[in-house]
């Protein structure tokens, strides 16, 4: 069996956290432990999302930049990759008996993407109405409220279309190696002539997943958020886990999510096309097993 494991913000920090290396390695360690049904598996790759990180390295460059220059928004996304994926190896090493790579990921994306007109995905810590409207007026920030907990800044979020190290990624993989890859969504770049230049952008790491675990022509992609499963009837008294979903009927489902939150991880499942399991760490023993969390299975339901 063969998997990509996308691990979202609360494996790294909590709500209430400020985020510092001790919070976020103990917070690892409980993630490590959560992973352990997974960690034998043939081929496994570990992905992660960095939008409290890298809106706070953002802050940091602003506050300093009258003494150190500050960096675009791509170069503070692969600071926060390798950042981010030295904490996980640091953790997954003591808990397996094989080599664990991390792989500083770019990955293309077009750059007449609509998303560049249109910001969506939440970075760094939230903030009141009011510190909301202060930031955007002084700083020209977008600012989106952020799933019923205050407001964050929202930065382009463009489709991913090429992850260039995945000829790297499937050697260590075919090694034997667990392999921390498209941290962040990866380093979004274009091409331009013969190269490829950064362009300032967050992408969304589910979708970025997704590209990679068909690219690797993997078994499974799981996402782990914040929640146990999908809900349907979210926040209403008939709210009920949604246990299982064809392709076909997840996608007709879209429109209907929340977009900086189940939307992408439910788009991620209909772009892979193979089985994708969406839960969080606790109920992911339960998951695996088919007791909980919801599964998205290629097809049509019925068919």
């Amino acid at each position: 069996m063969t998997a990509v494991v996308a691990l979202g913000g609360n494996a790294l920090m909590r709500p209430g956290e400020r985020g510092t290396a001790a919070e976020q390695l103990a917070n690892l360690r409980r993630a490590v432990a959560a992973l352990e049904p997974l960690l034998d598996d043939d081929g496994l790759v570990i992905t992660h999302g960095n939008g409290p990180q890298v809106g706070n390295e953002l802050i940091r460059q602003e506050r300093a930049a009258d003494e150190a220059p500050p960096l675009p928004l791509w170069l503070a996304v692969a600071q926060t990759q390798a950042e981010i994926g030295a904490l996980i190896a640091a953790e997954l090493r003591p808990a397996v008996d094989r080599d664990v790579a991390c792989v500083l990921t770019h990955v293309r994306v077009a750059p007449d993407d609509p998303a560049f007109d249109r910001p969506t995905k939440p970075i760094g810590p939230f903030y009141s109405s009011a510190q909301a409207e202060q930031l955007q007026r002084e700083r020209g920030w977008t600012m989106n409220e952020d799933a019923n907990r205050g407001y964050r800044r929202v930065v382009p979020s463009p489709e991913p279309l090429d992850v260039i190290e995945l000829p790297a990624v499937r050697s260590l993989v075919a090694a034997g190696a667990i392999v921390i890859a498209c941290g962040g969504g990866g380093i979004p770049v274009v091409r331009r002539g013969g190269r490829l230049t950064g362009i300032d952008a967050v992408i969304d790491k589910d979708r970025a997943s997704a590209l990679l675990a068909r690219g690797l022509g993997s078994d499974r992609l799981v996402i782990l958020t914040e929640v146990p499963a999908l809900y349907a009837d979210f926040g209403t008294p008939d709210q009920r886990e949604v246990r299982e979903l064809s392709t076909h009927d997840a996608e007709h489902l879209l429109p209907s999510l929340a977009e900086g939150s189940m939307r992408p991880k439910v788009a991620a499942g209909v772009a892979f096309g193979r089985e994708t399991l969406i839960t969080n760490f606790e109920a992911l023993g339960d998951a695996l097993a088919g007791r909980a969390g919801t599964r998205i299975v290629g097809g049509v339901t019925g068919a």
